[in-house]
Formats: structure tokens, sequence, C-alpha cells
């Protein structure tokens, strides 16, 4: 194959035999309960060195609280992988847990580019479309896909992505590697102890993010009856047999919102919006990771009832969502 033009910038790559064989030997497909807490989820499946996937992010159903328990026990070393990371990738580079991110789109405020103008984590963008492709190579189980939208940009220049000749047209089209994360975060609205999940609304790449990764810890809002799965198996986002481990999470995505549950909670994106140093990183670490020991000791301590049921009528829209 004749390489036009390619970035030189480090990638994660497996062969999708390598990954199809894991599946084969290492994944289950019994249905059994996989209900567990996020202290025991993120000890048994998140490992130093990890390279972990999440579809949603800071402001709207993203997996806040295994992302705070991932910074609480310490991890080190993590690469990440989002369409866009807000607040989570400050908090996991100021934590010392990511030292890599693979992105679509990277904000907010100065702490994070700072950390990366310092060199303390390496940011490569992939475009929000390039990275959903790489996952979706991954579940389906290709090595590659092509794509056009990085072609006419410097994007190329700060990704992993080749330039070839289409061997159909002989015009030049970029290809992305697959990818098949170590782990995947998912936070939905309802989950049953076996992992079958369901997501209501907006849905990035939650079941191609399952589908590729190596394992998979859902965070759900409401654990329901495995029988209300069987009766309308069509609302299914995630099937169980995907699933490593599910985690009774209320408020999981806090204080991001949870469409048609709560309400994003602007005070405190304001307060994370202003993190500009070291101190400031360090003091909101303590004060609403290490300080706590769980997400529900977080939400009963330093969140509170008052506000859960402020942010909860604030959910207005409730229509599809149900």
């Amino acid at each position: 194959m004749n390489i036009r033009r390619e970035g030189d910038i480090e990638y994660r790559f497996e062969h999708p035999d390598d990954f199809r064989r894991f599946v084969q030997e290492r994944k289950s497909r019994k249905a059994e309960s996989k209900l567990c807490s996020a202290k025991k989820a993120v000890s048994t499946y998140v490992a130093d060195g990890d390279y972990i996937v999440y579809d949603f992010s800071s402001l709207t159903r993203g997996p806040q609280s295994l992302i705070r328990e991932v910074i609480r026990q310490r991890r080190k070393d993590l690469w990440i992988g989002a369409e866009f990371t807000l607040h989570e990738s400050a908090l996991l580079t100021g934590a010392g847990c990511a030292t890599r991110i693979d992105v679509g789109f990277l904000g907010y405020g100065g702490y994070i580019g700072q950390a990366v103008c310092e060199g303390r984590v390496r940011v490569y963008e992939w475009t929000n479309g390039g990275l959903a492709l790489r996952l979706l190579a991954g579940a389906r189980g290709v090595p590659f896909l092509p794509t056009r939208d990085l072609l006419g940009s410097d994007h190329m220049s700060a990704s992993a992505a080749k330039v070839i000749g289409d061997p159909y047209t002989g015009l030049p089209v970029a290809v992305v590697p697959a990818l098949h994360p170590d782990v995947a975060f998912l936070h939905v609205h309802q989950a049953d102890v076996y992992g079958d999940a369901r997501i209501f609304g907006t849905n990035l790449f939650a079941l191609e993010a399952a589908m590729a990764s190596h394992r998979v810890i859902i965070s759900a809002e409401e654990i329901v009856d495995p029988e209300e799965f069987r009766k309308d198996p069509m609302r299914t986002t995630i099937p169980y047999f995907l699933v490593d481990a599910v985690v009774h999470a209320p408020f999981g995505a806090y204080p991001g919102a949870m469409p048609a549950r709560y309400e994003l909670d602007l005070p405190h994106v304001d307060i994370l919006n202003g993190i500009q140093n070291e101190e400031q990183m360090q003091a909101y670490l303590h004060e609403n990771v290490y300080s706590v020991a769980d997400h529900e000791e977080f939400l009963d301590k330093r969140v509170g009832a008052g506000k859960m049921s402020e942010l909860r009528r604030k959910a207005s829209i409730v229509e599809g969502y149900r």
C-alpha cells in the first residue's frame, strides 16, 4: 500500500485477531450478577497504564463517579480517549493519573492548557469523527477505517492517521487505526444486575466502545429487574455479555447533567472552570475526592439532599426519556 502522508505520533493499536481471541477466551456470556461497588469495579478492572475510553463528558451523562474513584485509587500513567473531555481531563492530570489523551475536543480552563504546555500530559487530536471511527473499527473487527475529514487540515501531523491512495478512485483518503481500549466507562439511565443497559436520549458511541473494549464498567442511575429488558428488548443499548461490572450510581454524572433525571450544577461547574494552578487543583481534589470514602459519601457530605432535589426539579424535559 502506498502511504502518501502520515503523522509521527504514538497511538494504541491491537491486532483484531488478538482482540477477538481475548473475547473468545476471557469474556463470559453467562447471565450472572455483576453488581458491585465502584471501588471493587475499579480495583478489579482498571490497572496502571490502562487505556480508558468514555463516550460522554463533564456536562452530560459523563461517568464522573467512576472517574473520581479512579483518582481516589490513585491509578497512574493512564491513556484517556474521548471525543470531548472537559473537567475530568484536568482532574485526572492534576491527580497524576493521566499522562496521555486522545481527543476530538479538549477544555476547559487554564489548568489543562498549562499542563499540556509543561509536558505533564500529551494530547493527540483525532477530531470527534476520527476517534469515533477508531472505535467503530474496533467494534467491527477491522484494522482501520477510511475518512475524508482529516485531509484538509493539520490534524494529520497531530494524530497517527495515514493518507493512502483510494483503490477505487485513486484519490487520497485518510485511514485511522482501530482502537481497543482496556476499559470503557459508560454511565447509563438504567441497567440490570447482569449488565443490560439503557441510555435514553443522545448517544455518541456507547455501544461501539463496549464492543471494542476489553473490559466494560457500567454505572447506572437505576437498577431495574431483568424482566424489564425482556419485555422491551428494543430499548436495550448495551447487551449484558459485553459488560464486566455494574455499579449503582445515582447522580453518577454529577456535577454534570443526566437527561430527564437532573440538571448540571452550574455553581460547581464554575468552581471547576476556575481552577488555574496546582494549589487550587489539589484543594479541589482533597475536598471532593480524597476526603470522602466513596460516591455515596461525596453526595451526602459535599452535595446534599437539598441540592440534589433542586437539580431534579430543574430537569423539566422528560418527553421520550421514560
